[in-house]
């Protein structure tokens, strides 16, 4: 854990921030190269790209001041930083597609194809992010004895986010870096295996992540926010993963009247038009 990476002058520079802006980075890289890969307009691409971070930031910051209100309703200022912690990933998520859905109308872009580009870079760029979180001391897991367990020992994490000192934690950071790592490796796998349809990548990505993230959540420690016996966001993980599971199966229905993007580069699209645009 190394939450301080270097200072300049008085101003500190956060590992945290650091990562979190090289996750945006890199999964704003590879959704524009796989967007232009299916003959998508790049430029757009890249505008909404830039929504969707700005978005992001914002969201996650929101649903963390709701989580936590009674800290941030104290403590105000703590909110607006991002070089410590970044807010609640599902509240990114959330806003993220809500301003993208916006964006892709206003754009003309094709929605299922644009969200099936960006798919897998949202979960490239959430392994980045929560590598940072390893180094923030943030979103860090229940005490255990496994094996594995990771022990915190920095005073200015526990100081920014409430890290516990000198016990051992399950490395919920890492469980779900390697959940995400998986669920980019199965979204890449399925394309290449072909017979896809529009929307069948982000759809995907969703069901899995909200399977993922429902089980991890039982092995987090740090406080989150309750919604009757559920964490918050494994409450939003039962609503997403039955939603889906019903769009897979609905927009697969309807791919004989939607042509399918392309799975490998270099395909062109030629017209898309998803279910529910």
């Amino acid at each position: 854990m190394h939450p301080l990476l270097f200072e300049v002058g008085r101003f500190p520079v956060y590992t945290y921030g650091v990562l979190l802006a090289t996750a945006y980075l890199t999964g704003l890289w590879l959704a524009v190269r796989r967007a232009r890969e299916r003959g998508l307009n790049g430029d757009r691409v890249m505008d909404l790209g830039i929504w969707i971070i700005a978005s992001a930031l914002i969201g996650a910051k929101l649903l963390l001041l709701v989580v936590d209100f009674p800290y941030y309703s104290q403590n105000p200022g703590e909110l607006l930083g991002v070089f410590r912690s970044g807010g609640v990933f599902y509240g990114g998520l959330i806003a993220a597609v809500a301003v993208a859905f916006w964006y892709m109308r206003r754009a003309k872009l094709p929605l299922w194809p644009t969200t099936d580009a960006f798919a897998p870079g949202i979960a490239l760029g959430h392994v980045v992010g929560r590598l940072g979180c390893v180094m923030a001391g943030c979103c860090y897991g229940r005490p255990t004895s496994v094996p594995w367990a990771l022990t915190f020992t920095s005073q200015l994490a526990a100081d920014n986010v409430g890290t516990p000192l000198g016990v051992p934690l399950h490395p919920t950071q890492l469980y779900e870096a390697g959940a995400e790592l998986i669920i980019l490796a199965l979204l890449l796998a399925t394309e290449r295996k072909g017979h896809g349809y529009p929307g069948r990548t982000f759809w995907l990505y969703m069901l899995m992540y909200a399977i993922t993230r429902f089980i991890i959540e039982f092995y987090r420690g740090d406080p989150r926010g309750m919604v009757g016996m559920f964490s918050t966001s494994q409450f939003i993980s039962l609503l997403l993963a039955p939603l889906a599971v019903y769009m897979l199966f609905r927009l697969a229905r309807t791919k004989g009247t939607t042509a399918a993007p392309a799975g490998g580069a270099g395909r062109r699209l030629r017209h898309a038009r998803g279910a529910g645009a």
